[in-house]
């Protein structure tokens, strides 16, 4: 990935953030057909294997896990919104007419291990914590989906069609691209466009990068 020292996201309460609020993870590997991508949600250990673990599951039927062995080198990306950034909206544009359109993003990079766990327990509690957590988002105030919420023959029955991978994380690269290299009023003013937007989650990351500053 393309890391100017300026978009380095090297804070790594902001690379977990980004995977734990937007988990559905590009997995990339390289397998006998040569790249194949994934798209999983992913569960982050932060504090497993000495620098973090993922965890997911795949189809049964979705090949990726019997081409990939226990060791091989996997990469997943994760992306937070993303916005387009008018000219229009820089102040100092108005003034001197020297700025262009650009894209805003923030994306992580983990590259790890991949091990494949073929077993009914792991998946379980894969899937059990997976549930947790994003039904709690979905309502936080109702009555959530849980696996026990179906018979134990039907859930037993939709476990044995998956596969559970673990990814050991080796490192992370994140990147934050946020305007930083732009005068502030130009950063604050471009938020604000984008949050009339009804663009907040990016425009909010600008702004932190702006308070982060000083």
């Amino acid at each position: 990935m393309y890391l100017p020292r300026h978009f380095a996201e090297t804070r790594v309460e902001e690379l977990h953030r980004i995977i734990t609020e937007y988990p559905l993870g590009t997995l990339v590997v390289n397998g006998p057909d040569g790249l194949d991508a994934n798209h999983l949600p992913f569960e982050l250990d932060p504090d497993a294997g000495g620098r973090g673990r993922l965890f997911a599951h795949v189809a049964r039927a979705n090949a990726v896990w019997k081409e990939v062995r226990d060791g091989d080198e996997g990469l997943v990306i994760f992306r937070a919104p993303d916005a387009y950034i008018s000219p229009n909206w820089y102040p100092s544009k108005h003034e001197f007419h020297r700025q262009v359109p650009t894209w805003n993003y923030q994306a992580v990079h983990v590259h790890g291990r991949i091990s494949v766990r073929d077993d009914a327990r792991f998946v379980r509690g894969v899937v059990a914590r997976l549930t947790r957590v994003h039904e709690k988002r979905t309502d936080p105030s109702g009555r959530p989906w849980k696996m026990t919420d179906s018979s134990k023959e039907f859930v037993d029955q939709m476990l044995k069609a998956i596969v559970g991978i673990q990814i050991d994380v080796e490192t992370m690269i994140g990147k934050s691209k946020l305007s930083q290299n732009k005068e502030v009023r130009d950063r604050i003013n471009a938020a604000e466009a984008l949050e009339k937007r009804g663009e907040q989650a990016i425009s909010g990351a600008m702004r932190r990068t702006v308070e982060d500053t000083g």
